[in-house]
């Protein structure tokens, strides 16, 4: 992550393009004054300034982000909510609090008719960073905001009636670049890991997905090319399996390929000593894809 805190070759590289070409376009103003250099050569070099500010905005947000201390209530909070964070050895405890900290620090999170405390913005965050936990520099470069609403909604995001199924949806079009969460079921999932769901990993997944330009199922961003057959193969499998009733994998599983990495990746982070012990291939799977092996307990 150090990477992202420091400015890069190529920020610099474009300050110096920018003043160079405001230099150069302001040459016949001063071709045969030259004292207007006295001028034109500050104005140059602000707006070459401004470019790079404004280059380097979300990298001195990560930089202030890393030198904040990392609130005791916070660490309380993840302990007692969080079982993944709960099992991380010290020093991956302050690794994830780094990539929590850093997130809420770039995203904005906003409540739909419901307040947002600081367990609603840590429980998001931690849905974002434990998908991810072992790629250092990930970052969600797609999504701007979290909006949470109280409880489940339907396709017209509305939060009453009896036609409300969703808890969870990455938006497109006029909502492109955001995320809707149902409150009561983002926090349902860390409550009861048992249940093998958690909507807000299910759909931090469905972005990890997505990364490719596509959402079909096949993390191609973060999975090695020699494990996409392997994949298909296992996934369509198991999508069957469900279809007769022969796997414990939540059925929404096998509504499409799309669904399956989402559905079937909650399990395997709610519940993995279950989920390696009826779905080993898939487990192993899983963990060559996240690079990690959530702790069986």
């Amino acid at each position: 992550m150090s990477n992202h805190v420091k400015p890069s070759f190529f920020h610099y590289f474009v300050a110096i393009a920018t003043f160079l070409t405001v230099a150069m376009l302001s040459y016949p103003l001063y071709d045969h004054d030259h004292t207007l250099l006295a001028i034109f050569i500050p104005v140059a070099l602000f707006i070459a300034y401004l470019v790079f500010r404004s280059l380097t905005r979300r990298i001195r947000r990560k930089a202030k982000a890393l030198q904040e201390h990392f609130p005791d209530t916070w660490k309380e909070l993840l302990i007692k909510n969080v079982k993944f964070y709960r099992e991380l050895s010290p020093d991956k405890k302050v690794l994830f609090e780094r990539k929590v900290y850093l997130f809420l620090a770039e995203k904005r999170i906003t409540g739909i008719d419901t307040e947002v405390d600081d367990l609603d913005r840590l429980l998001v965050a931690s849905s974002a960073v434990i998908p991810i936990f072992a790629f250092p520099e990930w970052e969600y470069n797609h999504l701007d905001e979290v909006l949470l609403y109280p409880n489940s909604f339907n396709s017209n995001y509305e939060t009453a009636g009896d036609d409300r199924s969703i808890s969870g949806m990455v938006g497109n079009g006029i909502m492109n670049g955001k995320m809707i969460l149902s409150k009561i079921d983002l926090h349902f999932g860390f409550e009861h890991p048992q249940h093998k769901r958690n909507v807000g990993i299910h759909e931090f997944i469905h972005l990890l997905d997505e990364s490719d330009g596509n959402i079909d199922g096949i993390p191609d961003a973060l999975m090695e090319h020699r494990y996409a057959e392997p994949w298909l193969r296992i996934m369509h499998q198991e999508m069957q399996k469900i279809k007769s009733n022969q796997s414990d994998i939540n059925p929404y599983g096998a509504t499409s390929e799309e669904e399956f990495l989402p559905v079937a990746s909650e399990y395997f982070f709610q519940r993995p000593e279950l989920f390696k012990s009826k779905h080993p291939e898939l487990y192993n799977l899983l963990n060559r894809i996240f690079h990690q092996s959530p702790k069986i307990s």
